[in-house]
């Protein structure tokens, strides 16, 4: 590492610490059945940290002529089963822990998916909204010359994540292709469709998230889906595909909200007005949509991003960013079922508590992996000059999905354990062979 200090986040919110820790706990429980405990214990030691961690400062001229630098980072943890993946996110708040943290999680989820990847992940401290059209590109391709010889379509693939776009994706696809000549565009996935990109990626976290959850509920609620009621929050792109697919699925989506705001409102939320109506800038503390003829708007309320994970629901699905359901707001989550779409979003103190009420989590490294997964579709599409048909990446997804929760499913019965621990004693026993 170098180039600029570490920024630095205090213990209780530290993602990082809390992977690691998570990772501890499941390699107590699995260290046991190895034979070859030294072996073991070097595998979680090389998986404890990541292989390499890039940080500098970018410079870019802005607009008016002055130049202004942007701390950027890039944690590549495991490449032990495949090219490290892993998405890049502009965000004020990225941090080497966050980075670090994320990277670590896609190792695993890449590996509970079974799919030949490891795990990275990247930032740029930055409010993009607060820079123009040319600035954004210009950052984001001082990115690209930043990984220099890090990354390329056989070591390290990135992927959009928070704040960046297929657009931004197209300009670091360019920028690659400017540095080394290779004109593939395999560098990079979550791309537009006219640059190369994979029908279907769009959906994809939503979708998967759908999935897994269809393979779930009806071993914990003796209700139709019609009946059982969802809280979402986030109403992002993850957020806003999965309330449309659940309520696709007849799932009763009945609170939402976003960074600005929430709505609730017991007859349901119109997915599609609700989704219109942020695309427009209409943020969720001042309009609400519900569903059927007989809708009655008085009966709506106004609810916060924090305040919607304590909803009255059956489902809760936190699809915003990490360290949302902590110890301090454990106490007050009344969902039976909670689909963790971000993350991170359970520190894991916090699911301790949960765990011990009896809730149900379905853990992000196994309920957001969709959307690796459609990369991963679209980096085979790439290589092999093929474009699959939306059906066919659907069909694909799905079969993963199922395939990934089945084993998830199965370990938790066999070590008589939750579904987290399963999926990381799944994940390690992909690694560890690899290590």
């Amino acid at each position: 590492m170098a180039g600029i200090p570490a920024r630095k986040l205090n213990n209780m919110n530290n993602p990082y610490e809390h992977a690691v820790t998570q990772l501890k706990l499941v390699a107590e429980k699995l260290r046991p059945q190895y034979e070859d405990k030294s072996r073991f214990d070097n595998a979680i030691s090389l998986l404890s940290k990541p292989t390499q961690l890039l940080a500098d400062k970018l410079t870019i001229i802005m607009d008016d002529g002055s130049t202004e630098s942007f701390e950027a980072y890039r944690s590549q943890h495991s490449n032990a089963r495949g090219p490290y993946k892993g998405g890049i996110r502009f965000h004020p708040d990225v941090s080497e822990e966050e980075v670090k943290a994320l990277s670590m999680w896609m190792s695993w989820k890449t590996a509970v998916a079974d799919i030949p990847y490891g795990g990275a992940k990247g930032g740029i401290i930055v409010d993009p909204k607060k820079l123009s059209s040319r600035e954004l590109q210009r950052l984001s391709r001082a990115y690209v010359r930043f990984l220099g010889t890090n990354v390329g379509p056989w070591i390290d693939v990135p992927a959009p994540d928070v704040n960046t776009t297929p657009e931004i994706m197209a300009w670091m696809a360019n920028e690659y292709e400017k540095i080394t000549s290779d004109r593939t565009k395999v560098v990079v996935t979550g791309k537009s469709i006219k640059n190369e990109g994979s029908l279907g990626r769009i959906s994809a976290t939503g979708r998967g998230g759908r999935e897994v959850l269809l393979q779930t509920y009806k071993k914990y609620f003796d209700k139709p889906a019609s009946q059982i009621t969802v809280a979402i929050q986030g109403f992002g792109n993850v957020g806003s595909q999965l309330a449309r697919l659940l309520d696709q699925s007849g799932f009763k989506v009945i609170a939402l909200a976003e960074v600005q705001g929430g709505i609730w409102h017991s007859d349901g939320l119109d997915i599609d007005r609700t989704l219109q109506a942020t695309i427009q800038k209409e943020i969720l503390k001042k309009t609400c949509y519900c569903k059927g003829k007989q809708c009655h708007l008085t009966k709506c309320h106004f609810v916060g991003p924090k305040n919607i994970l304590s909803q009255d629901v059956d489902i809760l699905a936190p699809a915003a960013l990490e360290n949302q359901i902590t110890k301090e707001n454990a106490h007050q989550i009344k969902a039976k079922l909670i689909l963790e779409m971000a993350n991170g979003a359970i520190t894991p103190e916090a699911e301790k508590i949960l765990l011990k009420k009896g809730k149900i989590i379905i853990p992000d490294v196994l309920a957001n992996s969709g959307g690796v997964v459609v990369s991963y579709f679209e980096w085979l599409q790439n290589l092999n000059n093929e474009h699959w048909e939306k059906a066919l990446v659907y069909q694909k997804l799905n079969k993963i999905m199922r395939r990934a929760y089945k084993n998830v499913d199965e370990t938790a019965k066999k070590y008589k354990t939750d579904l987290r621990t399963a999926s990381y004693i799944v994940a390690l026993k992909n690694l560890e062979k690899k290590l």
